[in-house]
């Protein structure tokens, strides 16, 4: 059954339809397209030069450096390619935090799908790889990343189809993800990051080996930061633990310190990791937070002397 597609905002796709999406690494690709490659190819930009062996193209050598040093060099150049865009979303219990229709999960579906559309519309091809929560509604999903019209529709209809429920399996899916998705991609995970930092750094650094470009969305409500309430309160486990009554002023400090250090933790990971990380509220404009992502991403040019 295909999945709503109202988080999708036509003026927003039109905003940002200007700001390109860019891997921050060399991409593997199947067509020509926009990115970096690994790959030495022929596209306009010079890369290095390297001496020529016999079965060389010497259509590629450059004469003029056998005229200065009477020996034979070959130009190389970046090729260019697509890129594989890989969208990760938790979808354990604490993913449905928030008001109906607000929830942390409904708003990586927003993100999730509006980067999906915009890589789409610039030649790249799209996946997507949903983490299940443990006793979880739902069975995690894992569609490769393709391009095309077809599956980009596939990938929509998923987004909009995904329910959060259950213990959070992120940890698994970043190492299957690390393992199964065979050729570099960039895999943005959405999640709220309720998991050991051990364990994350651990689930990190394996998609890094494996060559990948890693982002990760966390998405927090304030609250949960700033701890305000002022009564007692039932406090309930949405990934399946025991509720819990408290007074919110006996245990505010023992709570926001352990905030502190969690929080402290995971820009460990980042500085260790060359993590690209986004720490976002719930309350932001999620339209504002892709333009930040997009610019953030945009390679810097360098100025050179003519």
């Amino acid at each position: 059954m295909a999945g709503n597609r109202d988080f999708l905002d036509p003026e927003v796709i039109s905003r940002l339809m200007g700001l390109p999406m860019h891997a921050r690494m060399p991409m593997l690709g199947t067509v020509t397209g926009m990115h970096r490659s690994p790959i030495r190819g022929s596209s306009l930009e010079f890369a290095q030069y390297r001496k020529y062996v016999p079965g060389d193209d010497i259509r590629r050598l450059d004469w003029r450096v056998w005229g200065r040093t009477d020996r034979y060099y070959l130009k190389e150049f970046e090729a260019d390619t697509n890129l594989r865009l890989m969208l990760l979303l938790d979808v354990s219990g604490s993913m449905s935090y928030g008001p109906e229709g607000a929830t942390r999960l409904d708003f990586a579906r927003k993100m999730a799908g509006t980067l999906a559309y915009l890589a789409a519309r610039q030649g790249d091809a799209v996946g997507i790889w949903s983490s299940a929560g443990q006793e979880a509604k739902t069975e995690p999903v894992h569609f490769p990343a393709r391009r095309g019209a077809a599956h980009l529709g596939l990938v929509l209809d998923t987004i909009g189809d995904l329910k959060s429920g259950g213990g959070t399996s992120l940890i698994e899916s970043l190492h299957e993800a690390a393992e199964q998705v065979s050729q570099r991609a960039l895999i943005l995970v959405f999640s709220d990051l309720f998991t050991e930092a051990s364990e994350l750094r651990e689930a990190i650094q394996h998609l890094k080996f494996r060559k990948h470009d890693v982002s990760v969305i966390h998405l927090l409500d304030r609250q949960e930061l700033d701890f305000d309430f002022e009564r007692p309160a039932r406090f309930v486990d949405l990934e399946g633990g025991d509720a819990v009554l408290a007074d919110p002023t006996e245990v505010a400090r023992v709570y926001r310190q352990a905030i502190r250090e969690w929080l402290t933790e995971i820009d460990a990971i980042v500085r260790t990791t060359g993590l690209d990380y986004h720490r976002v509220m719930l309350e932001e404009d999620y339209a504002a937070v892709l333009a930040r992502f997009l610019l953030g991403r945009t390679p810097k040019q360098s100025s050179g002397r003519r």
